[in-house]
């Protein structure tokens, strides 16, 4: 009678990560905190397809993205948009969204994911996350300390 080792499923059939989550990234090719960015998505298991542009200006008019909310980089998730250092939590979290069409970090805030503080003497700048509805209004999603 042959024995079957079951103790190796105990341990890896459980445990599986989960699918890998795509988004599309647009960024300008001299920009580094984007780079930063995308690793952070990475890390919380995203799949980056990462677009290098020179017009970015373009992207975010193709996406919907308003002028006031720009930042250096825009991300395209299930047709909605994610522009500047959202954070991955906060992605996921919008997905399930259906009037949205997208989020944003304006500017550059220091602290936020692809802007390393301590780059900048370990600073950490209050920001938050707008959701942006599709009337083009936006309203406060998390504020970030």
């Amino acid at each position: 009678m042959r024995r079957l080792l079951l103790a190796p499923l105990l341990f890896t059939g459980f445990a599986q990560a989960a699918d890998p989550i795509a988004i599309d990234v647009y960024r300008d090719p001299n920009c580094g905190c984007c780079k930063a960015w995308i690793e952070h998505l990475e890390d919380n298991g995203f799949a980056v397809a990462d677009h290098v542009v020179n017009d970015m200006t373009s992207v975010k008019m193709e996406h919907g993205v308003p002028h006031r909310l720009g930042s250096c980089h825009t991300g395209v998730i299930d047709g909605k948009f994610v522009e500047g250092h959202v954070p991955a939590a906060d992605i996921l979290k919008l997905r399930a969204q259906p009037d949205l069409i997208g989020a944003a970090v304006p500017g550059m805030p220091v602290g936020s994911p692809g802007m390393d503080g301590a780059v900048y003497g370990g600073r950490r700048d209050a920001y938050d996350t707008l959701l942006v509805l599709r009337d083009g209004s936006s309203r406060v999603f998390r504020s970030h300390s």
